[in-house]
């Protein structure tokens, strides 16, 4: 495959398609998807569909209906992964479609399986764990630490994605009536939101900026990376150190679940709906279009106590 693009690869099926089909191909993925993270997992989808292309001397044109339903029924993937790549390549299709690079869609009419999910599989933690996370980075008394405990705060109290808290920037966490403040996220798909802070997050996004000394540099990243010195560095702390941060921490809090970037998401849903709150307003919270998907992040009935198992006795 040969780069083209901004470091787009170009699957060789599309570059024996010709100077047409290559800008079509790269349009779509620079300027036609707005999220860095859908864009990645769409050009994994796309790029192992047309490696199978070329493995069968298959070229752009020569895919229809009956080489899609071949493609979609011989993946070996798990279902959710078939779903989301038979999504991407719909939507490529789409586009090359109405930019006269295809004369069809051959996924139009292709099923993927059926997947039925009541509940995620994603390790929430309880408030314990919550406590001995918060702990372990409160032992520390550097600019880094508070920024590690305001960042894990922004996630719990926010229900926000790792990426939408880490490309805030210090006017993100704004004054609102009363002295209290908000935070603006923007969320996957380019959503925009506000979400009050919490008054224990707001204790730490004070306690962080005052010692970080960059509450009034608006445009700053908010959350930045720190050097070996532990100093911050003006540049934004990205998605990857910002998870692997969490990741240690919690190893340092004697942490042992498996937790992954949606952890943080899913304690602060299940913690709001477990004392009281309503699941609509959970939604409205992590900024979700179908209450279904906020539903996936609820661990209740996950948690079963050990006097509960405790009455299953052969004695």
């Amino acid at each position: 495959m040969s780069s083209s693009g901004e470091g787009m690869e170009l699957p060789s099926v599309v570059e024996a398609a010709g100077e047409e089909a290559r800008q079509k191909f790269l349009e779509f993925f620079l300027a036609q998807i707005s999220s860095e993270n859908t864009r990645k997992a769409y050009a994994r989808a796309t790029r192992q569909f047309f490696q199978w292309c070329e493995g069968r001397g298959l070229q752009l044109g020569d895919v229809g209906p009956n080489v899609a339903a071949l493609y979609v029924r011989s993946h070996g993937g798990a279902d959710a992964t078939i779903k989301q790549h038979l999504a991407a390549l719909r939507k490529l299709y789409d586009w090359l479609c109405v930019e006269q690079v295809v004369e069809e869609n051959p996924f139009t009419s292709v099923r993927g399986p059926k997947l039925v999910r009541k509940e995620g599989k994603t390790p929430a933690l309880s408030s314990e764990e919550v406590q001995d996370l918060f702990s372990a980075v409160d032992e520390e008394d550097t600019v880094v630490a508070l920024r590690d405990g305001a960042l894990i705060g922004a996630m719990l109290y926010t229900f926000g994605r790792v990426g939408a808290v880490v490309n805030m920037n210090v006017e993100d966490y704004a004054p609102a009536s009363a002295g209290k403040k908000v935070l603006r996220l923007r969320e996957k798909g380019g959503k925009r939101h506000r979400v009050p802070a919490h008054h224990k997050l707001r204790e730490r996004m004070d306690r962080y900026l005052e010692m970080a000394g960059i509450g009034d540099e608006e445009e700053a990243p908010l959350f930045q990376s720190a050097n070996r010195k532990k100093e911050l560095t003006g540049r934004r702390l990205n998605r990857r150190r910002a998870w692997d941060m969490v990741k240690r921490r919690a190893r340092q809090a004697g942490i042992e679940k498996a937790i992954s970037p949606h952890s943080m998401r899913a304690t602060g849903i299940t913690s709001f709906l477990e004392n009281g709150g309503e699941l609509e307003a959970a939604q409205r919270i992590a900024a979700h279009s179908d209450s279904r998907t906020t539903k996936l992040y609820d661990r209740r009935d996950q948690r079963i106590e050990q006097g509960e198992i405790e009455r299953v006795r052969f004695d």
